[in-house]
Order: C-alpha cells, then sequence, then structure tokens
C-alpha cells in the first residue's frame, strides 16, 4: 500500500483543499526522479513519438492506407515506400502511422472505461463495507479468475467480431484490477485521522470521497493505468490478429501482423514492423509504469 501521513505541513486534516494538496504532491514526487533515469525519458520519448504519430497521421503518412496499387504490391522498403508495401501494393508506413492512431485510441478508451468503473466499484466497496463490499468484491473476483485475454476473447467473441466490441471486452476484463487497488486503498485510509476529522465536522459522504479518499488512493491506479495502456494495445492486436478485433482493411497493427504470417518467409517486412511498433509501444508503457511505481511506492523509495 501506499501510506500517507493524516496532516499536510500543518494545515488543518479535515481543511478541504488537504485533498487536492496531497493530489498535486503526487505530481511533483512523479516528476522530476522520474526524468532522472535514462531508461524512463527514453520511454517517455518512444511515447511522445508515439502520440504525435497517431495525432497527425493524416499530415505524415505519404500515403492513403487504404488505397491499392496491385501494380506495386509486395515491394521491399524504398525511396517510394519507406517500409514496403503489403500484399494489396499498400504503403506499410502509411498504414502503420494510422494504426498508431487507432491504438492510441484503443489504450486510452480502455483505460479511460476500465478506470472510471472500477475506481467507482472500489470506492463504493471500501467505504461502505459490509454486505455492499461482499458483494462488490465477490462479483469483482469472478472477473479476476479468469484469464483476461481469454476472457476478452470470449466477450468478443459473443458480440461479435469488430474494433468497438473489441475495445468493450478488453475494458470489461480490465475494470476489476482497478476495483481491488481503490477498495484495498480505501480500506487503509477510511480510518485516518482526516477521515475522522471530516467526517466530525459534517463532511458529507461524497465529499469525504472526492476530496480525502480518492486523492490519497490516486498513486497505484496511476502507476495501473501506464500499464494497461500498453496491456490494451497488446491484447486489442491479438484480438485483431485471431479475428476478433478490427477487420480487414482496417490499418490496425494486429490486422497488419495477421495479413503479413503467409508472406513472413519472403516477404517479412509485412509482420516485421507492426509487430516492431507493438513491441515499442508496449514497452514504453511499461518502462514508464515501472519508473512510476518506483517513485510512488514508498517502500521502494526506501529500499533504493
Amino acid at each position: 500500500m501506499w501510506p500517507i501521513t493524516g496532516s499536510t505541513h500543518g494545515r488543518s486534516v479535515a481543511d478541504p483543499a488537504v485533498g487536492a494538496l496531497r493530489l498535486r504532491g503526487v505530481g511533483q514526487r512523479a516528476g522530476a526522479p522520474v526524468f532522472a533515469n535514462p531508461l524512463n525519458v527514453a520511454a517517455l520519448v518512444l511515447i511522445g513519438a508515439f502520440a504525435i504519430c497517431a495525432v497527425l497521421a493524416p499530415i505524415v503518412a505519404p500515403y492513403d492506407p487504404l488505397a491499392q496499387a496491385l501494380g506495386s504490391r509486395l515491394e521491399p522498403p524504398s525511396p517510394q515506400h519507406w517500409l514496403g508495401t503489403d500484399q494489396l501494393g499498400r504503403d506499410i508506413a502509411s498504414r502503420l502511422l494510422y494504426g498508431a492512431r487507432i491504438s492510441l485510441v484503443i489504450g486510452i478508451v480502455v483505460v479511460a472505461l476500465a478506470g472510471i468503473f472500477g475506481t467507482l466499484v472500489g470506492l463504493v466497496a471500501g467505504y461502505a463495507g459490509g454486505l455492499v463490499d461482499e458483494t462488490l468484491m465477490r462479483v469483482t473476483e469472478v472477473f479476476l479468475a479468469f484469464p483476461p485475454l481469454i476472457l476478452a476473447m470470449a466477450i468478443a467473441g459473443a458480440l461479435g467480431p469488430s474494433l468497438t466490441n473489441a475495445i468493450i471486452a478488453i475494458a470489461a476484463v480490465t475494470w476489476a484490477v482497478y476495483a481491488r487497488l481503490t477498495r484495498g486503498q480505501l480500506l487503509s485510509l477510511r480510518r485516518r485521522e482526516f477521515v475522522e476529522a471530516a467526517r466530525a465536522i459534517g463532511a458529507s459522504r461524497g465529499r469525504i470521497l472526492a476530496r480525502h479518499l480518492l486523492p490519497n488512493a490516486l498513486a497505484p491506479l496511476m502507476v495501473q493505468a501506464s500499464f494497461d495502456m500498453g496491456g490494451a494495445i497488446i491484447s486489442a492486436a491479438g484480438l485483431s490478429f485471431i479475428g476478433f478485433g478490427a477487420q480487414p482493411p482496417t490499418p490496425e497493427w494486429g490486422v497488419m501482423i495477421s495479413e503479413g504470417r503467409n508472406f513472413i518467409s519472403t516477404q517479412p517486412w509485412l509482420s516485421l514492423f507492426p509487430g516492431l511498433a507493438i513491441l515499442f509501444a508496449v514497452g514504453s508503457f511499461n518502462v514508464l509504469g515501472d519508473g512510476l511505481r518506483d517513485e510512488l511506492d514508498p517502500r521502494l523509495r526506501r529500499a533504493a
């Protein structure tokens, strides 16, 4: 757990601004030390490049990612086609850039849906306790009992193959982690002095949750969100690869790998470049998550 003290530089533990101060403190702690690590800096640079490519794909892509040129099919990398062309003559570099946009949207939407829903469930369970806590945690444990990708495949298969359904399936198997993390944090915080003081002055449950408990539970949620960005990207690519996610001709990285697998021995660039894109994108988010965890977990800071 991430223990939080009951006072903030002499401020009253029941002061409504204390929660906001702690929230700013989380951001300040995660700043300089994370940037001081060269590996974390490299990860942030790659994530920044990934985001820029996603946002500027329509501007920087040299070709239409869906435009076919059968006379130029399966060409190796060249000055005209930086990363070569696929079996339909489509420019792989352009499809990779548009694939970055799709992957970024997948990561953001999955983390937003799972994070918001899971955090709300954890807040209610951790603060209410009793039967409400037991019921919500038993439901959460059902989702945690299954391998995430297998459960996502089952949900996506039931909903039907599409990118939207893949996002729903991945979010559905991700929210339970946020619920458990949030609930664990609240169990350790709800009897702290600053929470008891807020109750004593008549603060409502909603105000206590929003101003005092949630800001103190954000540190592990931030770390988990970074890991889940990468997890969502690779899960979506996996679902698309087996036909449960994005469908051709969508320029999604998993679709590109799937389409190139029949040419892996003769034209390896069809699958190699989207595979490398997934590797660097997912690896960067995981490295960033490790850096945030090392900085925000006081046990690891003390060990260092």
